[in-house]
């Protein structure tokens, strides 16, 4: 239950990263890791409905991807929207930051964008737009800067999952890239929504975990959600985010409604809803693979990445999957 976070490191071959998707969503591989036999065995993604019992449930996260990426007509400044205040303003993030300073003024994606205010903490600005930009129409989605590559037509499609419905994230809940129409219609499953937010891919800036904060991240679970997590013998998780949303909830039965979490999930965490999980292969030193860690033991986690990279799996967004039991 180490909180140092070089505990948590690995060497990743660059050419392991998955920066594009497949053309099949379903064709992935999936590592199965059994915790209780703490036996590691490789699978396809199309077999998941072999795992999953009657009175199982997968939890979803449905929430929608916006292009969030913002940028002049000439490259050189962008902003990143993660979060919409009551105020209409946005907490977003700009660079670069002597183009962004407080009290500036820029054109972008066909509007004027007014830097408030910077918080010196975490460089993150509140921006004020008048009018809002078209997100749509002129914003780019929000790749992770892992991809190595600019967004295309492409991603627009393939970084939002098929049942995505509420927009508001800034980085897609990628295990759930994985499915097709057909494979959620046959399997039990019901869904939640948490905005992710940047925390899902900013990097942990101190050496010590306890000193990490992650951003606070809205979610809803619909009372109707809530009535079948209820119901389930076993609650499988698919990805971080839902596992999140989950583990925010306070035992015991579970109660539809709102919140807002900044749940960071570690090793020595007791986990009160959620019996499995789904989720993509995660970056070394991220608050991602600490919470697989958490989730079934950091021995086991990491000969499992071992095997992973021994079998050249595809990692990070638009890679492989794991399922853990």
């Amino acid at each position: 239950m180490s909180a140092l976070l070089a505990d948590y490191d690995f060497d990743l071959p660059r050419g392991l990263i998955a920066a594009r998707p497949l053309p099949d969503r379903a064709a992935s591989r999936m590592m199965v890791v059994d915790r209780a036999a703490g036996t590691v065995t490789h699978r396809m993604f199309r077999e998941l409905p072999e795992f999953i019992r009657t009175d199982d449930l997968l939890v979803l996260n449905d929430s929608r991807v916006i292009p969030a990426r913002l940028l002049t007509d000439d490259g050189k400044t962008e902003i990143l929207v993660f979060e919409k205040l009551p105020d209409g303003r946005w907490r977003a993030f700009a660079r670069p930051g002597k183009r962004t300073l407080p009290g500036t003024t820029i054109v972008i994606a066909g509007t004027n964008a007014h830097i408030d205010s910077v918080d010196e903490a975490d460089g993150t600005r509140i921006v004020r737009f008048e009018p809002e930009p078209d997100f749509e129409a002129r914003g780019h989605m929000p790749i992770p800067p892992y991809l190595g590559r600019e967004d295309d037509e492409d991603d627009r499609v393939r970084y939002q999952t098929v049942y995505a419905r509420a927009a508001g994230s800034v980085a897609a809940p990628t295990a759930g890239l994985h499915f097709t129409p057909g494979i959620l219609a046959a399997l039990p499953h019901t869904f939640v929504t948490l905005h992710v937010g940047p925390g899902t891919f900013l990097p942990v800036r101190t050496d010590n975990l306890d000193e990490h904060r992650m951003h606070g991240e809205d979610y809803v679970v619909p009372a109707a959600a809530a009535a079948a997590i209820n119901a389930a013998r076993r609650i499988i998780a698919v990805g971080t985010t839902s596992l999140r949303v989950l583990e925010s909830l306070p035992k015991g039965p579970v109660a539809g409604g709102e919140g807002r979490t900044e749940l960071f999930i570690r090793p020595g965490f007791a986990f009160a809803h959620t019996g499995g999980l789904l989720t993509n292969f995660h970056l070394p030193k991220s608050t991602l693979f600490v919470l697989v860690c958490a989730f079934a033991g950091t021995g086991l986690m990491r000969r499992a990445y071992a095997e992973a990279i021994a079998e050249k799996y595809r990692f990070f967004s638009y890679g492989d999957c794991m399922l853990i039991v």
